[in-house]
């Protein structure tokens, strides 16, 4: 096939999202989650272990030392087909808005990883997650190279969740860390920023009993935050698309973003 070369000048790589130059890590396009299925544990940890990895101006409440552990399958993404994820992630407040904040994601998708770590500031890296039904229970795991990081179970669809009760669970507003560091090693940007989840269609949720076992690794650190007690479990399915992330304080003038 012939292909019509252009010069490669300032206006083409202004346009360019990533690299390489000609064959871009991820598209430039916004996602859609088409069947995006949730395994999530909600459990008690150390009050000093959060306050230990919870960024400020983000806050925890000393009296909820709440973590969310959670697997999720996507069923058909733009883009980028199906993958798996998997990570930690914090409620917290930002003034007096409730939201999350995300501690750690492992994915087995290079593009996903790129685009989330890039265009947005989700912090991603990747792993082997997976989300199954065995026998009777739903099973999601989490694998750090050849390494076991995470097992979590739960009663297979055992009891139906309100959907306003799951809407309110997934479209809970998500704090992030965007840091680009500078070619001396300091950083270049270093922002709190939001996203949230917008169009979302809640297609099935349970909640039951759950499991969750976490396993030390120095890579892959999720048992710094250890399970103290199971709080509560859901088994979600949805069809979503999250909203660009903007920026909301800039640690490097200690100012709040309009």
């Amino acid at each position: 096939m012939n292909r019509t070369h252009t010069t490669m000048n300032r206006a083409r790589i202004l346009e360019t999202l990533s690299t390489p130059l000609t064959a871009p890590a991820y598209a430039p396009v916004a996602a859609r989650f088409t069947d995006r299925e949730y395994l999530s544990i909600v459990y008690r940890t150390d009050p000093e272990a959060l306050r230990a990895v919870v960024p400020e101006p983000l806050r925890v409440d000393p009296g909820e030392p709440l973590v969310r552990f959670e697997v999720m399958k996507m069923g058909d993404v733009t883009a980028y087909g199906p993958y798996v994820e998997a990570g930690q992630t914090i409620p917290v407040r930002f003034g007096d808005e409730r939201g999350e904040y995300l501690h750690a994601m492992y994915l087995d998708s290079f593009a996903a990883t790129a685009a989330g770590r890039e265009v947005s500031a989700y912090p991603k890296a990747m792993g082997t997650p997976a989300l199954f039904a065995d026998h009777a229970a739903l099973v999601g795991t989490l694998d750090y190279g050849s390494v076991r990081v995470a097992t979590a179970t739960m009663g297979y669809k055992h009891r139906p969740l309100d959907p306003e009760l799951a809407r309110e669970q997934i479209a809970v507003p998500t704090y992030m860390l965007k840091v680009v560091p500078g070619y001396d090693g300091t950083p270049r940007v270093c922002e709190l920023v939001r996203t949230r989840i917008t169009d979302l269609v809640v297609k099935e949720a349970y909640t039951g009993p759950a499991r969750l076992q976490l396993f030390a690794h120095v890579l892959a650190p999720l048992a710094d935050l250890p399970v103290r007690e199971i709080v509560a479990a859901t088994h979600i399915v949805t069809d979503l698309t999250l909203d660009p992330a903007v920026p909301v304080h800039d640690y490097l003038t200690e100012e709040e973003a309009s």
